[in-house]
């Protein structure tokens, strides 16, 4: 179902836009998308610092666009009394890659080797065949990532919260540090560090199957990937 927003050039749609935020990192869903930047465009400037999740959203969107651009389709978003709300912003391009794909092909004609000699062949042969003896499979990446867990209000158990999330257990997945990070009005988030066997777990699936799913869900509003790195 699509999300309305009133009049965002006014304090009152603005009021009504820093309180939704309060407990969310985007607009809509788990990532931005298109529905942030309907959002995006029809505030005509930068979010006055009083209205401090607004300006945390706003400022993290403009980053979005200047480093990588926002590719979510979202589930739809309208703005009352705004007419840049029908007109949101464009991603980057992609490059143009013609040019280059043929000067790949041109490559492709020119032969920089010569015929492999005696040795050479024998050689690869002999790495091939202690490759195929030792048996040994590639070992599957492993990534760190860490966390934001957003409970509905400041009323949650965040105990019950914590526990409820490292109830998770399945092959390929570790839980580690955590803390508590105040997000305002009293209300506090719970990031938690995991790290996990690339081949075997899929944050996605974590995320939507188990950590926002029920029974969880009684606890959880929402969760976001603060950092991902390959281990």
């Amino acid at each position: 179902m699509a999300v309305s927003f009133s009049d965002l050039s006014s304090a009152a749609g603005l009021k009504k836009l820093d309180e939704y935020l309060l407990t969310r990192s985007y607009i809509t869903g788990y990532q931005a998308s298109k529905d942030d930047l309907t959002v995006f465009a029809a505030l005509s400037k930068p979010p006055s610092s009083d209205y401090v999740n607004v300006s945390r959203w706003y400022n993290h969107i403009e980053a979005l666009l200047r480093i990588s651009g926002v590719s979510g389709e979202g589930i739809g978003v309208t703005i009352e009394g705004s007419a840049s709300a029908a007109e949101p912003l464009a991603t980057p391009p992609a490059a143009d890659s013609k040019a280059s794909a043929a000067e790949d092909d041109d490559d492709d004609d020119v032969d920089l080797f010569g015929e492999e000699t005696e040795e050479e062949k024998k050689a690869a042969e002999e790495r091939a065949a202690a490759a195929k003896a030792s048996g040994k499979k590639k070992e599957s990446g492993k990534s760190s990532i860490v966390l934001d867990v957003k409970p509905w209000d400041d009323e949650t158990d965040m105990q019950k919260l914590e526990e409820a999330v490292r109830s998770v257990q399945m092959e390929g997945l570790l839980w580690g540090a955590s803390k508590l990070v105040p997000v305002g009005y009293g209300i506090k988030k719970l990031q938690v560090m995991i790290t996990i066997v690339d081949d075997l777990v899929s944050v996605d699936n974590l995320i939507e199957d188990y950590l926002t799913a029920e029974p969880i869900n009684e606890y959880v509003q929402s969760v976001d990937i603060v950092a991902f790195n390959k281990i």
